[in-house]
C-alpha cells in the first residue's frame, strides 16, 4: 500500500470514498484541501485502487474513511501515521463508535458536550 497526497484529478475517487463512508464534507472544503495537498489517500500497489482517504485542515483531521471491505487492515492507521509525519500533532472529533480506533493510535480523548461525540489529540515529541 502507498499513501500519497491527492491531486485535483483524484477528486472524484476521493469523493466516492468519503461518500461511501457517509461523511459529509462540502465540495469547496474538499477542493481547498486538495489544493493545499492536505488530502491523503491510500492506494493498493497491485491494482491502484483507492482504499482510504484522510482530509486535513491544519492539524485537524476533518474526515477519514476506509472502504468497508478493507477496514481492519491497517489502512486507517497508515493514513493517520502519514498525517502525523506531515503535521507532527493531530486532533480529530469523532463519534463514540470509532473511539477504539483513535485510542489504539494513542490519541488522548475527552468527551464533548454533544452526546456520543469525542475529541482526540495526538501530540508527538520532537527531538532535542
Amino acid at each position: 500500500m502507498d499513501v500519497r497526497a491527492a491531486t485535483v484529478d483524484d477528486t472524484p475517487v476521493v469523493r466516492n470514498v468519503l461518500d461511501a463512508g457517509l461523511l459529509e464534507l462540502d465540495g469547496s472544503t474538499l477542493e481547498a484541501a486538495i489544493e493545499r495537498e492536505a488530502v491523503l489517500f491510500a492506494v493498493s500497489e497491485r491494482r491502484a485502487t483507492v482504499l482510504g482517504v484522510l482530509v486535513l485542515d491544519g492539524d485537524e483531521i476533518l474526515a477519514i474513511a476506509v472502504r468497508k471491505r478493507r477496514q481492519g487492515q491497517g489502512i486507517g492507521t497508515a493514513l493517520v501515521e502519514a498525517a502525523v509525519a506531515r503535521r507532527g500533532s493531530l486532533s480529530a472529533e469523532f463519534h463514540e463508535r470509532v473511539r477504539p480506533f483513535w485510542e489504539s493510535l494513542g490519541f488522548s480523548i475527552e468527551e464533548r458536550d454533544e452526546a456520543n461525540r469525542y475529541r482526540g489529540e495526538l501530540l508527538t515529541v520532537t527531538g532535542e
